[in-house]
Parts: C-alpha cells; structure tokens; sequence
C-alpha cells in the first residue's frame, strides 16, 4: 500500500477526504462547522487546500444538508455530508430513505444518487448523554437501497470510507467518536479501499463466535483474551463493518464450526441489529447450535449520562454472557 503515517481515526478521515478531493475534481464536502474542521477536526485544513467552493458550511438543517447532498449527487458531483452527530441525523430521516434510498428504484434505474455519502460521529464518548451517544444504524438497516458501515480503527476508517465513496450506492458511514482520538495505527497515505459487505474474522477460534461492530469490537477482543485466560475457551472474533447488506456468509460459516454466538453493540437491545443477526443465523445454522443465541446490548431506556457506565455492554456483561454460552 505504499507510504505509513501514524494517525489516529479522525485524522484517518480526514486523510480520505483529502486523496478523495485531490483525484476527483467534482468531490465536495458540506455541513455544520466543516468550513473550519468540524467539531472533530475531521476536515481541518481542507478548505484552505481546496477552496470554499469544494468545502464549505451549510445552516444548522439535517433535512436540507441531506437534501442539497441529493441534488449535487444526481447532478454529478461527489457529495460528502457530514451529520454534526449521528444523534441529529433524525430530521434528515425522510430525505434519506424516502428520496436517496429510492432513488434509482423510483426512476426505472434512470437516475441515481449513488455518489452521496452521509458521514456522522457516532456511538457513546463516555460523557455524551442523550443527544451525543446514540446509535441508530438499525433505523438504516431496514432500508434498501443505501448501505450502512461502521469501522473499528484507523486503517479500516479510511479504506472503507473511500468504498463507500467510490461505491454507486448512497452510503451512511457513521464514526466510533469515542475512537477518533483513542484508536492510533499506521494508515497508508496513498488512497486504498476495503470491500463493502465483507466481514473481517480478527481472531480465530472453536467454541463462542462473538460478533460485534466499531467501538464493540475492541470491548469484544478483551472478552476473547479474558475467556481464553480465564476459561480455556477459544473465541472467534468477527467485524461485521457493513451492517447493509450484511455478510451473513461469514457469520454462519464461523457459527457453524462453533456452535456458539454472542452478538453485542450499544444501541438498545429491542429491534437492534443483534436481532436481525440473531434471525438469520437461527434460520441458517439451527441444527449446529450448542446453546441460545446471546446478545449484550445497550439497555431500552434513552442513553443515560451518570449512569453511562451501567448501560453500555461492558466486558463483563459479555464475559458472563461467554460463561452461560459454554455452561448451558
């Protein structure tokens, strides 16, 4: 891949856009505070290397933001949005699965908004409460017609933000805030990409098969070192990155070799995703199962701030919920 630089996730973004704006002449970048850098520093820097024309403010409407990002896409540019947060991606809610996602459906395939990329901070940061933790990528799932990723770091922040750019689908990439400065790694400089839909096996193991997303992941691998020391149980690990379309192969496949699933991430555990993997893994791997299916997810309450500690999946709710998969 070239040339290394440390960088930490939010300068991992901000290295995308910038080979993303140097190679393709109709990219642009808009939404709340980006002029300046955003309230991450995502995009720092970038409007004095390209300009107020390819980088620049829009007023404080989710709704239009998403709505102007339609338009520039259907017209040929490169559109990349950012959400201020995932929290406020709400009142663009229409604009993105009635209009973005139907888009190409609605048109016989004449028309498309396919270079559309929705960007937005994302998950809890340990002091965010309400309205600066949430996680609504299940809301998205249940839309056809745009795909959904989450990384886990720096080096797949980067390569899969540049497919979902590069990809011919509206993309929603939502960004593990609490990871922008915390997750540090050696990212290439030069552009590269990940595949869309694929899952990435970090660890490979024969009895639990835990799957997670983003910032879960990390929680996740101290739970398959924990298990490992403490229980003598071999754990495989698996980043699901796309959450839309989903890459069901490889979860039944690894499920199918251990028998034994645990599915874990923040948002609360009624209607989310770990649901939807639950489903189809029972469907597709039912005769191989050990023990019932666990999922360790966030409460069904709104994200509280004192009692943040409580409600996230820890390590040690996952680390149980290992020892009743094993026991049953």
């Amino acid at each position: 891949m070239g040339p290394t630089a440390k960088m930490n996730l939010f300068q991992s973004v901000t290295s995308a856009l910038d080979n993303t704006l140097a190679s393709d002449p109709t990219a642009v970048i808009f939404g709340e505070d980006v002029a300046f850098g955003g309230v991450f520093r995502c995009t720092v820097g970038l409007r004095d290397k390209y300009g107020k024309d390819r980088v620049f403010n829009t007023p404080l409407c989710e709704q239009g933001i998403v709505g102007f990002g339609i338009g520039a896409a259907v017209a040929g540019a490169t559109a990349i949005a950012e959400i201020q947060f995932a929290d406020y991606i709400y009142p663009a809610f229409d604009q993105i699965v009635n209009e973005a996602a139907k888009y190409r459906y609605r048109s016989g395939n004449l028309f498309d908004c396919g270079n559309l990329t929705i960007r937005a901070p994302w998950g809890c940061v340990g002091h965010g409460s309400l309205y600066h933790s949430q996680s609504p990528e299940a809301f998205f799932a249940h839309c056809p017609g745009i795909k959904v990723v989450i990384p886990r770091g720096p080096v797949q922040c980067k390569g899969l933000l540049l497919s979902c750019i590069a990809d011919q689908n509206p993309c929603i990439f939502f960004e593990p805030k609490i990871l922008y400065r915390a997750a540090v790694e050696q990212v290439p400089t030069e552009a590269y990409t990940i595949p869309l839909s694929q899952a990435e096996v970090i660890q490979e193991g024969s009895d639990v098969t835990l799957v997670a997303w983003g910032t879960q992941i990390h929680v996740l691998r101290e739970v398959a070192n924990m298990a490992q020391e403490k229980l003598g149980v071999s754990c495989e690990l698996i980043d699901l990155q796309t959450i839309l379309p989903w890459d069901t192969e490889t979860v039944c496949k690894s499920v199918a070799k251990t028998g034994r699933l645990l599915i874990s991430h923040e948002a609360p555990i009624t209607g989310g995703f770990a649901a939807e993997i639950s489903s189809t893994v029972q469907e597709e791997c039912f005769l191989n199962l050990e023990a019932p299916i666990a999922r360790v997810c966030g409460y069904d309450t709104p994200f509280p701030h004192i009692f943040e500690p409580f409600y996230i999946p820890d390590k040690w709710k996952c680390f149980d919920a290992v020892k009743k998969l094993i026991s049953y």
